[in-house]
C-alpha cells in the first residue's frame, strides 16, 4: 500500500518538476511549481522512511500522472483533480492502520494534498488568457547531439540519485550512514537541476527514466557501487565541460565544475567509510 503511494508521489514530483523547469525557475509559475515539487519530495520521503523501517524494499518506479497537456489551463486543472483525488485516498488508508506514526503520516499526506489542490486552483484562476491558452517552454536552439549528451547525463544522474535515496531509507538503522547518504542525494538533486534546466528552457522534456538499479542488501556493497558510479559521474561531467558547445556557455561550465568538486568530495568520503566498514 505504501509503495503504491510512493509511486504516485514520485509521479507528482516529476510532473511538477518538469513543468517548473519548462516555465523557468526564475518565473512566478516556475517558482511555485518547484515549491510544490519540494513538498511532494517530502511526501515520498516520509513514505520511503516507513517502508525502509519496516524492512521493505522501496518502490522507485513512478506511477503515470494523468494530465491533459492541451494548454496551461487544462494542465493546471489536471493538477487540481489529481491532488483532490488523493485526499479521500489517504484518509481511507489512515483508517486501515493501527501504528500511530504511519496513521499520522497518511493523514498529513491527505491534508497537504488539500493545500496543494487549493494552491493549484489559485494558480489556475490567476492565469491571463494568453497564459491559459499557451504552453510552457521555448523553441529549441541547441544542437541535437549536444542535447543528447545532456539527456544521457540527466538520466544517469537521476538514477544515481534514486539509488542514493533508496540506500538512505534501507540503511537508516546503520549508525548515521543513512542520513549521510541522503545528504549526498540532495546534492545530486541540485546537480540534476543544473543539467535539466538548460534543456527544459529550450522546450525539451528532461529524460527522467528509471533504469534497473543495483539494490544492494549490505551497506558495504551499496557504498562500493556508489563509489564506482560517482567516479564514473565525475568523468561524465568533465567530458561535458570540455565539449566545444559547452565552452560557449559560462554558466554551464561553472555548474559542471561545481559538480566535479562535489562528487570528488563524495568519493573521498565514501573511501574513508569503506576503510572503517
Amino acid at each position: 500500500m505504501l509503495n503504491k503511494d510512493m509511486a504516485e508521489e514520485h509521479a507528482a514530483i516529476i510532473r511538477y518538476l518538469v513543468h517548473g523547469y519548462l516555465e523557468g525557475e526564475d518565473t512566478p509559475l516556475g517558482a511555485k511549481l518547484l515549491s510544490r515539487c519540494r513538498e511532494e519530495m517530502w511526501h515520498m520521503h516520509w513514505l520511503g522512511m516507513v517502508v525502509g523501517k519496516l524492512g521493505g524494499e522501496p518502490n522507485l518506479n513512478p506511477a503515470p500522472y494523468p494530465y491533459d497537456p492541451t494548454n496551461r489551463a487544462t494542465i493546471f486543472k489536471s493538477y487540481v483533480d489529481y491532488e483532490k483525488s488523493l485526499i479521500p485516498h489517504y484518509n481511507s488508508e489512515a483508517e486501515k492502520v493501527d501504528d500511530p506514526h504511519i496513521k499520522r503520516v497518511l493523514q498529513r499526506e491527505a491534508w497537504e494534498s488539500t493545500m496543494h489542490a487549493k494552491k493549484f486552483e489559485r494558480m489556475l484562476s490567476k492565469l491571463d488568457k494568453k497564459e491559459a491558452e499557451g504552453l510552457p517552454g521555448e523553441e529549441n536552439e541547441l544542437p541535437d547531439d549536444y542535447v543528447e549528451k545532456f539527456q544521457s547525463l540527466v538520466e544517469y544522474k537521476y538514477n544515481l540519485m534514486l539509488r542514493h535515496i533508496r540506500d538512505s531509507w534501507v540503511f537508516q538503522k546503520e549508525d548515521r550512514f543513512g542520513w549521510k547518504i541522503m545528504d549526498f542525494a540532495m546534492t545530486q538533486m541540485k546537480q540534476l537541476a543544473h543539467l535539466s534546466e538548460p534543456i527544459a528552457e529550450n522546450g525539451i522534456i528532461p529524460r527522467f527514466n528509471v533504469q534497473p538499479l543495483n539494490l544492494s542488501s549490505s551497506l558495504g556493497a551499496a557504498l562500493s557501487k556508489t563509489l564506482e558510479d560517482v567516479e564514473s559521474s565525475i568523468k561524465r561531467h568533465q567530458a561535458l565541460k570540455n565539449d566545444k558547445e559547452t565552452q560557449k556557455h559560462a554558466g554551464e561550465i561553472a555548474n559542471l565544475e561545481l559538480s566535479v568538486d562535489q562528487e570528488t568530495y563524495q568519493a573521498d568520503e565514501i573511501k574513508d567509510w569503506l576503510k572503517r566498514k
